[in-house]
């Protein structure tokens, strides 16, 4: 069992748990199962890992059961350097989790990569939905692509984010608005410390299906023709508007799909909104999770 470095534990105190997927040499998928009560199910996205919701963890597991998933290549899970590292493996193995854990109704929430793996979970299981939360992120196709994200994409930019950790460390002050502290930013940073351990994140944006010829784009394509299934489902959309990735229009397109959500903005707060924005996003959460619930 792998032991986090003190400052890192202080802010993420949780219990780690394998899952042994049945996938392409069995990689161990590392999960937090934390309180007890309603499932609340949380997918991360690229480069975080668990860590970007262990605030709303704490906040939510004296009344719901919290299960967060690190996928594989990212967070404490194994990093195969020979493994199929795409939107629909990495939506195979988060419902080969949720079986395998005996999951059955869950709330579900979402950020940046996690808006597509869950969206590809949720549009096959619809009836296991009890609500959605959607932060900052995408399930649809989408031409835009920022220049700095396109630059990361060439061989060039490749090479950097596995041997410099360019991308992950970028995002430790691109993606919020409020510095965050050194400790945090440590806490992000830690699992990617060697350019082995930073495979995941460089397949993820190698993933981002542009063009038809992509091998993920008709995986992308479906999840979108299938949102309708997910229309009746109580939906929360919050959003950090100062995001270059995940803009305004990305919520105008979600709020299309999801037009009886609750939406609420937060001006100054950038990608990741739950750094910025989480004494006021984390309550809203709650409050929104307990309407749905069943008790």
């Amino acid at each position: 069992m792998e032991v986090l470095p003190q400052n890192i534990a202080r802010l993420y105190p949780f219990k780690s748990h394998f899952f042994t997927l049945n996938e392409q040499k069995s990689p161990r998928m590392h999960y937090i199962d934390e309180g007890r009560g309603e499932a609340v199910v949380m997918l991360h996205g690229n480069p975080t890992w668990s860590f970007y919701y262990r605030n709303l963890v704490l906040h939510l597991k004296s009344d719901y059961r919290c299960l967060v998933s690190d996928h594989i290549g990212c967070g404490l899970s194994d990093k195969p350097q020979s493994y199929n590292y795409c939107l629909q493996q990495h939506i195979d193995n988060t419902l080969q989790w949720l079986k395998g854990i005996n999951i059955g109704h869950f709330h579900l929430i979402v950020h940046d990569w996690g808006g597509a793996i869950g969206m590809g979970v949720a549009t096959r299981w619809p009836a296991s939905v009890r609500s959605i939360t959607v932060l900052n992120s995408a399930a649809f196709l989408s031409q835009r692509m920022p220049l700095r994200i396109a630059l990361c994409r060439t061989k060039i930019g490749s090479w950097a984010i596995r041997h410099w950790n360019v991308f992950a460390k970028a995002a430790t002050f691109m993606a919020v608005q409020t510095p965050l502290s050194p400790d945090v930013k440590a806490g992000y940073l830690y699992p990617y410390d060697s350019p082995q351990h930073r495979i995941a994140i460089d397949r993820f944006v190698q993933d981002i299906p542009m063009e038809p010829s992509h091998p993920s784009y008709e995986v992308l394509k479906n999840i979108q023709e299938h949102l309708w299934l997910l229309e009746g489902k109580p939906c929360l959309l919050a959003w950090g508007m100062r995001d270059f990735c995940f803009t305004p229009e990305f919520l105008s397109v979600w709020q299309q799909y999801f037009p009886k959500a609750e939406s609420y903005q937060f001006p100054d707060a950038g990608h990741y909104v739950l750094e910025d924005a989480k004494e006021e996003i984390l309550p809203l959460i709650r409050q929104f999770i307990a309407r749905h619930s069943e008790i």
